[in-house]
């Protein structure tokens, strides 16, 4: 898997998935992170606490706060960390369309956390972008 940084190759390489769950983001401190031991999809330590994404149902059986549910939406395409303008790409259709976006780079993919109830419509549009969404294609 080679990571990409061409901007075009990237938009028409989108493949982006819908995984399967809701997801949450919940903040912890430090200590209480520890003794839960969860399974994190990702964390991010800020000044307030530790930033914490998890399924739904962990943060109910855990009685975790947090606000909104999310869908998770991975684009498949290796994108390497220093490609400039793939994220902003992809944003602005979705910002037009007025889905909010907490977007996570990893070391292999970007993923897009939007609002559960537009996830299918986030999903179309991520298709559009690339152009699988257009007949004959």
């Amino acid at each position: 898997m080679i990571p990409q940084t061409n901007l075009e190759h990237l938009l028409k390489a989108i493949d982006p998935c819908l995984k399967d769950g809701e997801f949450v983001f919940c903040s912890l401190d430090a200590d209480r992170y520890r003794r839960l031991d969860l399974d994190a999809v990702a964390f991010f330590r800020e000044d307030e606490g530790l930033s914490v994404v998890v399924r739904r149902e962990t943060a109910e059986d855990l009685s975790l706060r947090y606000k909104g549910v999310w869908a998770l939406i991975t684009c498949r395409v290796p994108s390497d960390l220093s490609a400039v303008g793939f994220l902003a790409a992809l944003l602005r259709p979705l910002a037009d369309a007025g889905i909010s976006v907490n977007p996570v780079a990893a070391f292999y993919h970007d993923h897009l956390f939007v609002p559960w109830k537009h996830a299918r419509r986030a999903l179309d549009l991520l298709k559009t972008i690339s152009g699988s969404n257009q007949p004959n294609r």
